[in-house]
């Protein structure tokens, strides 16, 4: 059983506190996350508008949204798709990942890992030549530094090698093996956060993929051992099932 975590701290960059999360538990063997009847014993709050729901589909009276049926094993962001990232109470290291997702036409989200690093979530059907920002691609980073020319600001992001999205509306499944950054006796880094394998349906998309530092519209700006996994809400409807995690040794 996931155990629960005090209040969480903003700061004023809009990012999440490092602090709030110094007593988060660490992930230490295989879990499911949306096994439960409701989101509050293995997410943090704010849940936003998150419910657990049976299944989802399109909306026959809007291509856009995502319609419901009663039941459990679903995560669904709402009405609208507009409301808070679902986070993790636990914090992953080196992970294996398999979760799965749905869509609607035009509806965006990502899965950060450690809750830093994004690997895309699109309607990218019919895509044919991909890039970072289509499904599966792992997100650019950003460089907010004064005096830099807006189409030069994005950097580092990795386009999936084939386009293997399915239709809206139809599940899809990331399978991830990731490798978190390493640091040393003095907190130095030593690695870089390493997509080890990315799977998009079955397809192998990204391997041995090095990420510098935190993606676009990471919770934290900083790099650590362990981090908990983010699932963005506010860009668009979006479900999620079968979400399980299993922490990997050297």
């Amino acid at each position: 059983m996931v155990t629960g975590l005090g209040a969480l701290a903003l700061v004023a960059s809009g990012h999440l506190s490092i602090t709030a999360f110094a007593q988060a538990p660490e992930l230490s063997e295989p879990v499911s996350l949306f096994d439960a009847e409701t989101l509050d014993e293995a997410w943090r709050e704010p849940l936003g508008d998150w419910t657990i729901v049976g299944d989802t589909f399109v909306d026959p009276d809007d291509g856009k949204r995502l319609a419901l049926s009663p039941g459990g094993g679903t995560a669904l962001n709402g009405d609208l798709g507009h409301t808070d990232h679902l986070v993790s109470k636990l914090e992953h290291g080196d992970v294996k990942l398999h979760v799965e997702f749905m869509v609607p036409k035009g509806s965006n989200s990502g899965v950060y890992l450690q809750g830093r690093y994004e690997i895309q979530v699109l309607d990218s059907w019919g895509v044919e030549m991909p890039t970072y920002s289509d499904c599966g691609g792992i997100y650019q980073r950003w460089n907010d530094a004064p005096g830099i020319e807006d189409d030069a600001r994005g950097f580092e992001g990795r386009p999936p090698r084939v386009n293997a999205a399915k239709k809206p509306g139809e599940w899809q499944r990331f399978d991830i093996v990731f490798r978190a950054p390493r640091f040393d006796e003095n907190g130095d880094k030593t690695a870089d956060a390493e997509f080890v394998r990315v799977e998009h349906n079955g397809v192998v998309i990204h391997e041995n993929e090095k990420v510098s530092g935190p993606t676009r519209s990471a919770m934290f700006n900083d790099e650590q051992p362990t981090g908990p996994l983010m699932l963005q809400g506010d860009h668009g409807p979006v479900a999620y099932r079968n979400l399980r995690m299993e922490p990997l040794s050297e």
